[in-house]
């Protein structure tokens, strides 16, 4: 029987209204349209310290890092919809993949949530290029942590006014762009499950 599959979808800003997070709102709602299941979560609700390797040796991993790691675990793929901050990837974003790569055990069993996780990439920015930059830094550091990053992108440029009313997108270049990373995304993640229910 074909996996269905389960697929973990944040932004890379936390910020009330951020074009990241109405991106990542629009691949929510076509990934479920297209069958998969979908778990939404903000870094909010996941608080991190600044990585530190002191702090972790006295310390350890911090607790929302291992959640985030059995989180991601305990799906088929993830799909990042990130803004671009200073031409690359913003701080928030960035601390937590940093600290998620750092955990390597979960009670006494070997545990690396990102290796060959299939991922998906969207940015977001209200300039002209779209957040690429951005993009393209993330897809070498998630390439570095062994995730499977695959190659469609979804990249929205003048983000204040990509949006309609009911906070689709109002390009037919952009929607037909979702709909093939949202399924390149489950096609690959249905070929690679690696699931460990949590």
């Amino acid at each position: 029987m074909a996996v269905i599959p389960k697929i973990l979808v944040f932004a890379g800003s936390i910020r009330t209204g951020a074009f990241s997070g109405r991106t990542a709102d629009v691949a929510q709602t076509e990934l479920a349209m297209q069958g998969a299941v979908v778990t939404r979560i903000s870094l909010a609700d996941y608080p991190l310290p600044i990585l530190d390797e002191d702090l972790e040796k006295e310390k350890g991993i911090p607790e929302n890092a291992m959640k985030l790691g059995r989180l991601i675990a305990a799906h088929d793929g993830l799909l990042i919809a990130t803004p671009e901050y200073n031409g690359s990837i913003p701080p928030l974003l960035k601390n937590t993949i940093d600290w998620v790569s750092r955990v390597r055990k979960d009670g006494g069993r070997q545990f690396k949530p990102f290796a060959d996780k299939p991922a998906a990439l969207c940015s977001s920015s209200d300039g002209k290029f779209a957040g690429i930059r951005c993009i393209n830094h993330l897809r070498a550091v998630l390439v570095r942590c062994q995730l499977e990053v695959i190659t469609p992108e979804c990249s929205v440029s003048g983000a204040s006014g990509a949006f309609d009313e009911d906070g689709h997108f109002a390009d037919e270049r952009l929607r037909q762009s979702m709909e093939h990373l949202c399924r390149t995304l489950i096609e690959t993640s249905r070929m690679l499950s690696t699931r460990v229910e949590a």
